[in-house]
């Protein structure tokens, strides 16, 4: 790159992240052009010769320190495209393994339910509309105004043949982190007829960003994704607890034990996980830091005449992950908000940037009970550990400078 390119502050991490140097390296051997590359783990992971034996090996150990990572066990971990197909996965397999078993059973006449939060990302979302065509019924428990999903309003949305419950850990637009061993608990003690639903959490937002246990958290699947720590993009896993009825969703050579068909990306998985590491050793650093940007932020933008904070972040509060500050400004729609900011160097998003350039208002930001004109002015900024105080003093400062004090 030519001295000359003047790279922009990039402030939408929620969105992507920039390839950590130790993913780089993790996965440059087996980046290596020829059989070079081959040799040193880029093979086929499911060979019998030497070339596959070094793959598998590569991969094995991935899915052995990302299982540390969130407190799984090995074969516990499926690896997946992203965490699109992780959130797919879950929901599709183990519905119709549920449905199958009540088929078998001889119990033809219960309609299953299954209940998501209506702040969940679209591929969840999406998801549960495909599984109401399949025959399941499908209940959206609404948020709090501040974008948290309670014990007691989930509580109330389920039933007694509520065969699954997904909510996710923290929300991508607004930031709320959720109370999952809270939520575990209500799941666990009522549906499926008095012996529990299952229970799915999309995690994508949460790993290297608020502590993440499976074990604690008490969940039967999570779903993640590489390219939100820092690893490359195209890569994510599906953590599914033992002996969770599953039924696999992508078949053909039975890779992944069954769960997943398909070759392995043994060189993704394998910066994926080394990033993820680096993610989860300086998550509790990171947050202190990120909060102090995240506040200051937020003190910044609100300051403006017309910007007003979607949801009530408090300065130091936990309740918020560190990284996603969310707000409106009054009279300016988020196309302009973005490309405003675009050409002055900033890159920001107006909400979620998985929705293929779309700029409907939010649904995150509707269930919260926001208009849909204010929703159209909605501006997401959000950090990450190349991110630094001066980086927001600046954007503070051009933000101000364009759209007035």
């Amino acid at each position: 790159m030519s001295d000359d390119v003047t790279l922009p502050v990039y402030l939408d991490w929620a969105a992507t992240t920039p390839l950590r140097p130790c993913a780089c390296e993790a996965m440059r051997p087996l980046l290596q052009e020829g059989i070079a590359g081959l040799m040193a783990g880029g093979g086929n992971a499911n060979s019998l010769y030497r070339v596959g034996r070094t793959a598998f090996k590569a991969l094995e150990g991935a899915r052995e320190d990302l299982a540390r990572l969130i407190g799984a066990r090995p074969n516990e971990i499926i690896f997946t495209s992203g965490a699109t197909e992780a959130d797919n996965a879950a929901l599709f397999g183990m519905v119709d393994a549920l449905m199958m078993q009540a088929e078998h059973a001889g119990d033809h006449d219960c309609v299953p339910n299954v209940v998501v939060s209506s702040i969940e990302h679209d591929a969840v979302l999406s998801a549960a509309r495909v599984l109401n065509g399949w025959g399941a019924d499908v209940t959206v428990v609404e948020p709090d105004r501040n974008g948290f999903i309670t014990p007691e309003a989930l509580a109330d949305a389920m039933n007694e043949h509520t065969i699954l419950v997904s909510v996710m850990a923290v929300n991508n637009e607004i930031g709320s982190v959720m109370d999952i061993p809270a939520l575990a608990k209500v799941v666990r003690s009522k549906g499926n007829h008095g012996k529990g639903a299952l229970f799915h959490v999309d995690a994508t937002q949460a790993l290297g960003k608020v502590p993440l246990s499976v074990r604690d958290w008490m969940v039967d699947a999570l779903s993640l994704s590489s390219h939100k720590v820092g690893g490359p993009k195209g890569v994510g896993a599906l953590y599914l607890r033992t002996r969770t009825p599953f039924s696999a969703q992508m078949v053909g050579g039975g890779q992944e034990s069954g769960h997943r068909s398909g070759t392995q990306n043994v060189a993704g998985v394998v910066g994926f996980v080394a990033a993820a590491k680096q993610a989860v050793a300086e998550q509790a650093s990171e947050a202190k830091r990120l909060m102090l940007l995240r506040d200051r932020c937020y003190e910044g933008l609100c300051a403006c005449e017309g910007v007003e904070a979607t949801v009530s972040c408090a300065a130091g509060s936990k309740d918020y992950s560190p990284h996603v500050v969310n707000v409106t400004v009054a009279g300016v729609e988020s196309e302009t908000l973005i490309l405003r900011l675009d050409n002055a160097g900033f890159c920001v998003s107006g909400g979620s940037a998985c929705a293929s350039h779309s700029l409907d208002p939010s649904h995150v930001l509707k269930a919260l009970g926001i208009s849909r004109d204010r929703a159209l002015t909605s501006m997401r900024v959000s950090f990450g550990w190349e991110t630094t105080e001066a980086d927001v003093e600046a954007f503070i400062a051009c933000f101000r400078e364009i759209f007035g004090e």
